[in-house]
């Protein structure tokens, strides 16, 4: 098994034509239904039933222009609340954003590759994102570090220019976006600030890769939950973030861990600390079933956060689809208070096109 960062930058081209079609069009999606109940939808705001039904869409478009050019793009539609961290806000509905919409280029050569892109992209930091997908999450929830607003890592698309590349055992990228990954804006907002972020990571033997991660640049707008009356302006408040992530395959056995540490500076007010991780073990015991479970945690310098304890039981009906069963458990570090979540959800992955041609 080979990770890299040449596998973070081509998430969607992974998923497209046979190598020998030059170009061509195609498309894949990830569908998901769940069934939720959780104690967390009855508590203000949202005051809500115990019982959740939702879904998910993960959509992969893809246009090959030739052999080293690719316009791809990653769209996501979800009803809310979907994730643990939606149970306590209001409102239901359905919410539409992009993730990915960049053009690439692709250079593969004996001893390494590169790839670079300009667009809509994900961040570049961590590596959980690689497993945002449902298929390729073994476990119902992510990371407390990871979300769409208000979290270290956002899940949502950020517009800006990334280049990767590979070389031997190393693997490096490098990216440059429009706003923060903890704050991510739109290119037709205010308060757009560019920011930093990259990793590189070696991969120590087959199945063994190690890597650090980070970003730095300006996190604020003046319309931010978190935007002191007074304070200093939004470009004089850089957010940085460290981190380190592991990943281990060997037989039927797969593990992922991470650690970030996220710094938001302010000058009216003490800086805001967050310290994040998560150790993830999944174990294959049948072509159709698995065995996976994740313990995590966030702590914050202002007493906030807690810890997730999930465990998940995974059956493959064929090739196409997959059943996950799974529980967890979440503290509150301020108030003590346990969380359960108890989730089933149906993911069906579908080809519904594919063009190639010379």
């Amino acid at each position: 098994m080979r990770y890299g960062a040449i596998a973070f930058a081509a998430l969607t081209l992974s998923r497209a034509f046979a190598q020998e079609a030059t170009s061509g069009v195609d498309l894949r999606a990830t569908v998901t239904g769940e069934g939720i109940v959780a104690s967390e939808l009855t508590k203000a705001p949202r005051d809500g039933a115990p019982v959740a039904a939702e879904f998910r869409s993960m959509l992969y478009p893809t246009w090959k222009l030739g052999e080293h050019w690719t316009v791809a793009g990653v769209v996501n539609v979800e009803s809310r609340p979907f994730f643990a961290g939606e149970f306590t806000t209001q409102g239901y509905g359905t919410k539409f954003y992009v993730l990915q919409a960049n053009i690439g280029y692709t250079k593969v050569g004996k001893a390494g590759s590169v790839i670079v892109r300009a667009g809509q992209m994900t961040s570049s930091f961590g590596s959980f994102l690689l497993r945002y997908d449902d298929a390729d999450n073994p476990l119902l929830g992510m990371p407390m570090q990871y979300g769409y607003y208000y979290a270290g890592v956002t899940t949502a698309g950020l517009a800006g220019a990334q280049i990767d590349a590979t070389h031997g055992r190393w693997d490096c990228r490098l990216q440059f976006t429009n706003s923060s990954p903890t704050n991510p804006r739109s290119i037709f907002a205010k308060d757009q600030y560019g920011n930093w972020a990259g990793g590189i990571g070696y991969t120590i033997r087959q199945g063994l890769r190690v890597g650090v991660s980070g970003y730095r640049g300006p996190y604020l707008d003046r319309k931010f939950a978190f935007f002191v009356p007074g304070e200093s302006k939004p470009r004089d408040l850089p957010a940085s973030a460290g981190g380190l992530d592991i990943e281990w395959a060997q037989g039927h056995w797969n593990v992922y861990g991470e650690w970030q540490h996220f710094l938001m500076t302010y000058h009216l007010i003490p800086a805001f600390r967050e310290d994040a991780g998560y150790v993830e073990v999944k174990r294959v015991l049948h072509p159709r079933w698995y065995v996976a479970g994740r313990a995590g945690y966030l702590h914050e310098s202002y007493n906030t956060g807690g810890e997730t304890y999930e465990a998940t039981i995974g059956y493959r009906p064929n090739a196409r689809q997959l059943v996950k069963v799974g529980y967890s458990l979440g503290r509150d570090r301020q108030s003590g208070a346990l969380d359960p979540v108890f989730g089933v959800q149906f993911v069906t992955t579908l080809h519904p096109l594919s063009l190639a041609w010379r």
